[in-house]
């Protein structure tokens, strides 16, 4: 299959500590884009008969996916508080067509 992908696209993302967004801070954060090929087409005889002939159409597809990540901290600001919160999420750092599956984060 090939690939059909370019660089992760960056995205402006805002974290809030609740649903008031009593504390909440804003980061750039990488994502997978892109698309890669996939096919369909009819089954073979094996596999229509080992199905009792209710599997007549095969497909082979590949998901864009993270193929690396990195972790980075986002810093949360709350207002009247002298504090500030530190929160870790993913970012991705680069990007393949591979298997697709669901997510594991």
């Amino acid at each position: 299959f090939s690939s059909f992908l370019s660089t992760p696209a960056a995205f402006n993302v805002t974290i809030r500590s609740d649903r008031r967004g009593t504390c909440k801070g804003t980061h750039v954060v990488y994502a997978c884009v892109g698309y890669c090929e996939s096919s369909a087409f009819p089954s073979r005889y094996s596999v229509l008969v080992a199905s009792n002939f209710t599997h007549n159409i095969t497909s082979a597809s590949r998901c864009c996916t993270i193929s690396k990540d990195a972790k980075i901290k986002v810093r949360l600001k709350c207002p009247r508080a002298r504090h500030h919160n530190n929160i870790e999420i993913l970012t991705a750092r680069a990007c393949h067509c591979d298997m697709c599956r669901k997510s594991h984060y």
